[in-house]
């Protein structure tokens, strides 16, 4: 069992410390239930300076859940691009569908509704509840159990499921019934910008630091608690950029998997010769002039590593009948249709830019 005895303390400093301290934010200058949750959704897996130019695009484009749930898919992802984990964005166009059909469109100011829609786990429900419809709930990310477990010097691993339940527990107990949103938040961001990862926190700007046990014991570069993640699978992969002076081509991703559903450049298996890619070429009833290496890259996923070797390839005229594969000005790419920043290395290439690429100076 932990010790929770030093939680009723913080929540005062550490509440005063963010109204003075709390960074700038698209999503924290309107916390409409909307902007919310999908600043949360983003947030998943992303940095939050990463975030911030797309939740202004996406909110630009889709200003209201109705939008969200009527847009086409290729626009959502195209808005998505480059943020990665793809199937966070359609879980929450059939959250919005579920929306418009049994909420008129509004979020649920009710914790447990919100848990029942696409999408949405206990964090986010916590924090689309607190902060936007005030309701004193935890929201507990991976910030908040570093923050809590260094706080209350708990060795047990955060990544069990029963120790963010105890957690979320303890933190329901002290939950100030005022300004639960503030609470949550100024956790979230002591956990972002202060206790940081890896036995590298900024004490000395910590607003709790005499009551954090952690740090007292000197134990914060074994707290918080985490099993060894598993090592990634490694995928070869050859990368063709096919052109023919005025088109390139691209093709469509199955419809379940990874990156399911996006465009990308042409690729085979294996990191291939130039004779093995000239063959596979001549079978796909490309007419190859000119074959020419690339360099080599990787991108790496949560759970697999691509690593790509790749061929800029010229070819006589093509038409819209190669293989299904699609045969379009590189352009069109930017606007039109997504494709992963996986293949960021090989789009540039075709002088085209990928997802937040496009939008920097």
């Amino acid at each position: 069992m932990m010790n929770n005895t030093n939680l009723e303390s913080i929540t005062e400093p550490l509440i005063c410390w963010f109204q003075k301290n709390a960074r700038v934010l698209p999503w924290r200058e309107r916390p409409l239930p909307y902007y919310v949750w999908i600043s949360e959704i983003m947030l998943q897996q992303t940095r939050v300076e990463a975030v911030k130019p797309y939740f202004n695009r996406f909110i630009q484009a889709l200003p209201r859940v109705q939008d969200l749930a009527e847009c086409p898919e290729d626009r959502l992802l195209k808005l998505w691009e480059g943020l990665g984990y793809y199937n966070r964005v359609r879980n929450m166009q059939k959250a919005a569908r579920v929306l418009i059909e049994e909420y008129d469109g509004v979020l649920p100011a009710d914790y447990e509704k919100l848990l029942k829609l696409p999408g949405i786990g206990r964090y986010t429900a916590g924090a689309v509840a607190s902060i936007a419809y005030g309701i004193p709930v935890p929201a507990v990310d991976g910030n908040v159990l570093r923050v809590i477990s260094r706080i209350i010097e708990n060795d047990q691993d955060i990544t069990k499921q029963s120790v963010k339940d105890e957690i979320e527990a303890m933190l329901l107990a002290v939950e100030p019934k005022e300004c639960p949103g503030t609470f949550n938040q100024s956790l979230m961001e002591l956990g972002a910008v202060v206790c940081l990862p890896n036995g590298a926190p900024l004490c000395d700007r910590c607003p709790v630091r005499e009551l954090c046990q952690a740090r007292i014991h000197e134990k914060l570069d074994v707290i918080p608690k985490k099993k060894e993640k598993q090592k990634r699978r490694i995928e070869e992969k050859t990368v063709l950029v096919i052109r023919d002076g005025f088109h390139t081509v691209i093709q469509k991703r199955p419809s379940t998997g990874l990156l399911a559903g996006l465009y990308e450049l042409p690729n085979l298996a294996g990191h291939l010769s130039r004779k093995e890619v000239l063959q596979y070429l001549k079978e796909q009833n490309f007419l190859p002039v000119r074959i020419q290496p690339l360099k080599e890259a990787r991108h790496i996923f949560s759970h697999v590593e691509w690593r790509m070797t790749g061929y800029m390839v010229l070819v006589e005229e093509m038409e819209q009948s190669e293989s299904g594969m699609l045969v379009i000005e590189p352009e069109r790419t930017e606007e039109e249709y997504p494709i992963p920043a996986a293949f960021s290395a090989y789009a540039r290439y075709l002088q085209i830019k990928l997802g937040q690429e496009k939008y920097e100076s």
